[in-house]
């Protein structure tokens, strides 16, 4: 009888532990994120040939890091006087080089390139280059937590590296209730949380970057329109000229969203 009782015992087993599989708790659906509601407060004046990538706001000013569109040789870091869009300093960056976003960090600003495989560091007043890095894949969004450069590279994640030495510290999945998010593009850290575009959306995400959980989502799509018609044409809207550029003043407690090639620039509140 033993032998059989041995040949039994497994499916004994194996019954008490689908057994026990039925009746742990139903996992309950990731949530939804929340619609975030938001008011413009101002209109602001905007370079409709700049092909935004990066945005900051740093002490009375806009910092704006812009790609090419249709040929190579327009790509520049820029500091903008809000009022007027008008560039008050500029660097304009090689023809080999797409510029992508860009972040302030301890007196320097940090530039990333599209497909080059580069990041730009340079002094913040003078704009002159201290130095660079080289990394793999693409190079898209930038932003900072105060210690911590943090990038996106057309995937859905968040790659911390170290300023100094570009090196990888984590990495951190962006998701929603549907899964994996991917295509974040330009962004900005603002007390504990980033906010982020989408590529080819013209929505802005908020992000638990602890997580990578999205909390919430706004939606720009008639923005334009609204403030601009026709500036920018429709099938433009669709293919490129989209909703890209976050900056944040944290002493006006106030955000500043364009796009790319956008002729306006807006001030906005989000409640």
């Amino acid at each position: 009888m033993k032998p059989v009782f041995l040949l039994l015992f497994p499916f004994l087993i194996a019954g008490c532990r689908d057994t026990e599989k039925e009746n742990l708790p139903i996992t309950q659906e990731a949530q939804e994120p929340a619609m975030l509601n938001y008011t413009i407060t101002n209109v602001y004046p905007h370079n409709p040939e700049s092909f935004t990538e990066g945005l900051e706001w740093h002490e009375g000013y806009l910092y704006e890091g812009t790609g090419d569109t249709e040929y190579k040789g327009k790509s520049k870091l820029a500091k903008i006087e809000l009022s007027t869009g008008k560039d008050i300093q500029q660097l304009h960056l090689s023809r080999e080089y797409f510029g992508e976003g860009i972040t302030l960090l301890n007196g320097k600003i940090y530039q990333l390139t599209y497909q080059t495989g580069k990041c730009f560091v340079y002094d913040a007043k003078t704009f002159k280059k201290i130095k660079e890095f080289s990394y793999e894949g693409e190079g898209w969004g930038l932003t900072n937590d105060g210690k911590l450069l943090i990038m996106n590279n057309k995937t859905n994640n968040l790659i911390f590296r170290n300023p100094e030495t570009f090196e990888i510290v984590k990495t951190v999945p962006v998701t929603d209730n549907n899964g994996p998010v991917n295509s974040i593009n330009e962004m900005e850290y603002v007390d504990g949380i980033i906010y982020s575009n989408i590529w080819l959306t013209n929505y802005i995400i908020r992000i638990d970057p602890n997580t990578g959980k999205v909390l919430a989502k706004a939606d720009f799509s008639y923005l334009l329109n609204k403030y601009a018609p026709g500036a920018v044409s429709d099938q433009d809207q669709q293919n490129t000229a989209v909703l890209n550029g976050i900056a944040y003043d944290p002493v006006g407690k106030r955000f500043f969203i364009t796009g790319k090639l956008w002729p306006k620039l807006f001030e906005v509140k989000f409640n």
